[in-house]
């Protein structure tokens, strides 16, 4: 069963990287930080993490954006800066398709939430540092059966404390 930690926008922290990363490492298949980290590449902070640039970030060894399997899970991962996503999501749509993803993660906008559309899934964890809505910082942990049957994103504080509000369920079959 599939299990990823996304992560975005921490714009500088460190400790509570460290600490979210720390409490979910043994129990995730995969750690994403989808920029604004404003860390170093090589930071322990990001160890672990498949991570890519934000509009923040100042070390260009991060990657604007990549794509990787965990399972049947194919994700697509950017910033959204270079994606128009504070206005649409059709730009990571097409580039998602042709990537072959059928998960889209993104930050940018500091707003957490997830939807699906026709057969893609995007998430957007929100930011941990600094929220751009009625609900708290924000990090968010995809879990999913095998099948992709029955997939499940909950939204947490950065002390763990469940944000029922933004719960969302789906299945990408």
């Amino acid at each position: 069963m599939p299990k990823i930690l996304i992560l975005s926008d921490s714009h500088g922290w460190t400790s509570e990287v460290s600490e979210i990363k720390a409490r979910h490492q043994g129990e995730v298949d995969a750690m994403i930080h989808c920029g604004d980290s404003e860390l170093e590449a090589d930071s322990e902070e990001l160890a672990d993490f498949q991570v890519v640039q934000g509009n923040m970030d100042m070390d260009f060894r991060l990657p604007e954006e990549i794509d990787f399997q965990v399972g049947k899970l194919h994700f697509f991962v950017t910033h959204g800066h270079l994606f128009q996503i504070k206005s649409t999501l059709m730009p990571a749509s097409y580039r998602a398709e042709e990537l072959g993803a059928n998960v889209i993660c993104f930050g940018h906008s500091h707003v957490a939430g997830a939807e699906k559309v026709k057969d893609q899934l995007f998430i957007n964890p929100g930011s941990i540092r600094q929220p751009r809505s009625a609900h708290p910082g924000s990090y968010a942990i995809l879990t999913a059966d095998e099948q992709l049957e029955n997939i499940d994103i909950r939204f947490y504080t950065k002390d763990q404390q469940e944000i029922y509000g933004l719960a969302y369920q789906t299945s990408l079959t």
